[in-house]
């Protein structure tokens, strides 16, 4: 339980001494803004609106009440304010904001190879337990890949195991997408072709945030996967070549859907790194096969395509990147937003290979990973 030594009031702050030593201020509007009866106690929505406050909005009187809240009188709308100290703490952005950030990646290059195993976790585990279901969402959320090991090889069978996260994130492409050759392929995953490492859908708005390829057959010759950490390749070119880094993350490329099967036009500029309001990575957008002709200006394009260029190499550097090959049962799953992968050319008359792709926002991964470990 946290108590208060000292509060003091100004034109437009409470500032609260804590008695263990740590110093907030808490704007009225904040405040006001924050009452606890501002929200619908069903919806947790919040009612109240602040614009019918006015800007002179102040606080008239204050004080900790018998049973340890702050009571704060407000000087228009004839209204009492009660916060829990706790809370107040909890939410204080006073103290947010001097705290030191703490990125929740884990960032990986070349030798995960070597302990490929650590992100290896087995169907039954996540499918019959909760625990084992945290254990693959914190490898998708810290880590950005997981293989799902010895799950079943029927069609369709990976939405069981994909429903205990959360629902699908519906393309045109439908769900299950079937990755096969096919005649006259509308996307080049349909192919025998060997695929650079890239990320899915880079032309949409908002790219969905995982992407899961179930391997029900792969007894063709080639084939093979390949996975990069985008944000690792990202973090060496900030420490190492940050004229690059900046060119990348300042100047927006280009992205087409060139999807002949398709009635709609789908584009979209962003850039190919975007960061967080913390100024850690967000989003990896890089697809060579689907970047459209560049519009950038004219004294930027020679310093946008040479930072394309490193960052693409650096993204199939052997330093970087890692090799594996799926078996029937494994289900690799990723980041797409940070995760590129790809694979080796195959052939297709050596035997078959079919893995069925499925999509899922991020906001799912990370939604229920917070609900089940606070339950």
């Amino acid at each position: 339980m946290f108590q208060i030594d000292k509060i003091e009031k100004d034109t437009s702050d409470l500032k609260i001494k804590w008695s263990d030593g740590e110093e907030s201020k808490f704007n009225y509007m904040w405040l006001r803004d924050n009452c606890p009866t501002a929200h619908d106690k069903d919806s947790h929505h919040r009612m109240f609106n602040i614009l019918n406050v006015s800007e002179n909005l102040s606080v008239k009187d204050f004080k900790i009440d018998d049973k340890g809240s702050l009571e704060v009188q407000w000087s228009e709308g004839d209204h009492t304010s009660f916060y829990d100290l706790n809370w107040l703490r909890q939410n204080c952005y006073t103290l947010k904001n001097k705290s030191k950030y703490i990125s929740p990646y884990n960032l990986w290059d070349q030798n995960l190879e070597n302990k490929f195993e650590s992100i290896y976790i087995e169907h039954d585990e996540i499918l019959d337990s909760n625990e084992g279901l945290i254990k693959w969402l914190e490898l998708l959320h810290h880590t950005g890949i997981a293989i799902v090991k010895n799950a079943p090889v029927e069609k369709r069978s990976a939405f069981p195991l994909l429903n205990r996260i959360s629902h699908i994130r519906e393309t045109f492409f439908k769900t299950p997408f079937e990755v096969i050759n096919i005649p006259k392929p509308n996307n080049s995953a349909y192919t025998a072709h060997a695929l650079r490492n890239h990320m899915d859908l880079p032309w949409f708005e908002l790219p969905p945030g995982y992407q899961f390829l179930h391997c029900l057959v792969n007894s063709a010759k080639g084939g093979d996967s390949s996975a990069v950490d985008g944000f690792a390749v990202a973090e060496y070119l900030k420490n190492n070549e940050k004229e690059i880094f900046d060119t990348l993350v300042n100047v927006p490329l280009k992205f087409r859907d060139m999807d002949y099967t398709q009635e709609s036009h789908r584009g979209f500029h962003a850039p190919a790194i975007s960061l967080t309001k913390d100024g850690d990575f967000h989003d990896i957008r890089f697809s060579v096969a689907t970047m459209d002709v560049l519009d950038c200006h004219p004294d930027l394009m020679e310093k946008v395509y040479k930072a394309h260029h490193r960052f693409g190499n650096l993204l199939h550097d052997d330093r970087f990147q890692i090799k594996f090959r799926l078996g029937p049962g494994d289900i690799y799953s990723f980041n797409n937003r940070r995760v590129l992968h790809g694979r080796t050319e195959f052939d297709p008359n050596s035997g078959h290979r079919h893995l069925q792709g499925y999509y899922m926002d991020r906001d799912e991964i990370i939604g229920r990973l917070n609900y089940l470990k606070k339950q």
